[in-house]
């Protein structure tokens, strides 16, 4: 069973969800229904989110869980190693309708990938023209009005880069947990500091809790692990810079279809064991993030 989180208590001196800032409001109608596990991947452009996400995905579903997960990037290419294709985007369907849903079925927008895992790719709107929040909130407004979401087991959402507004950090409001992918390097862990200050601010009014650090395209993790202590995150797993896990994207598909070698063999239960965690054993973390002076003097050799 996953933890069980408890909502914050309204009272009289928590802030509405965007006070002071132009952040995107949440629906209240439109949360995702309790019992699943909705899980928000974060971390720096480029960082591996969506490698994680979808072999974390792959994971879920090789235990037996019912999986949606829902790319939240203009690119649309979240899911491609699950589907071996670019699937047109929620907007770009929503388009070809005038925006008017009830002209949509499910098998429009809805793809089934890699063991059933079901995929969706939100997008966004045009360079300088809009708020990637809005996009997803139409999204989960749409899965919800075809009761796509009340038989998924986990949702995983993956999120474009660094949280930089409240409409990139709009995933927060749905997610029971946030995992960041970081690698062991001072720019992947400055935008993990960053994030966990969105966690903060997010958790005064939704359910949203800090998981735990993906260490990605890592060798060592002596950074991570020196964050990680001052700060009060934990690494849930590690994920070497391995030759077959890029090679599994420009085969277009997850580690787990990749010829069964020691190397693939060990990324395959390492995500396993990631998925079964996230599943069972999360205790949500109280983690404090660093001002920028500090975090750049804390990180580096001695």
């Amino acid at each position: 069973m996953t933890a069980t989180i408890t909502p914050p208590s309204s009272s009289t001196n928590s802030r509405e969800d965007g006070e002071g800032s132009l952040q995107v409001h949440q629906d209240a109608s439109m949360q995702i229904e309790e019992g699943a596990l909705v899980i928000a991947v974060y971390g720096k452009g480029g960082i591996g989110k969506s490698t994680t996400s979808s072999n974390l995905s792959a994971a879920f579903s090789k235990l037996g869980k019912r999986v949606l997960q829902i790319g939240c990037d203009p690119k649309h290419d979240s899911t491609f190693t699950l589907t071996k294709k670019m699937v047109p985007t929620v907007i770009d369907i929503l388009e070809t309708v005038d925006f008017h849903t009830e002209e949509l079925r499910p098998e429009d927008f809805v793809f089934e990938g890699y063991n059933g895992v079901m995929c969706v790719e939100s997008g966004g709107p045009p360079a300088g023209t809009g708020c990637g929040g809005y996009v997803t909130g139409q999204t989960v407004k749409l899965l919800k009005e075809h009761h796509l979401l009340e038989d998924t087991d986990v949702v995983i959402f993956d999120v474009l880069g660094d949280v930089v507004c409240g409409g990139f950090a709009a995933p927060l409001q749905h997610a029971n947990y946030c995992l960041i992918v970081t690698a062991n390097d001072f720019d992947s862990i400055f935008a993990m500091n960053r994030i966990i200050a969105a966690i903060q601010a997010k958790a005064k009014n939704y359910k949203v809790r800090l998981g735990g650090v993906v260490a990605n395209r890592s060798k060592d993790t002596d950074q991570i692990d020196k964050f990680n202590e001052r700060v009060g995150m934990r690494t849930m797993a590690h994920f070497p810079d391995l030759d077959a896990i890029r090679r599994s994207r420009l085969k277009k598909c997850t580690i787990f279809e990749m010829e069964a070698t020691p190397e693939v063999e060990a990324v395959q239960k390492e995500y396993i064991a990631l998925a079964q965690r996230m599943l069972d054993k999360v205790v949500p973390l109280e983690a404090e993030s660093l001002k920028d002076r500090e975090i750049f003097d804390l990180l580096g050799f001695d």
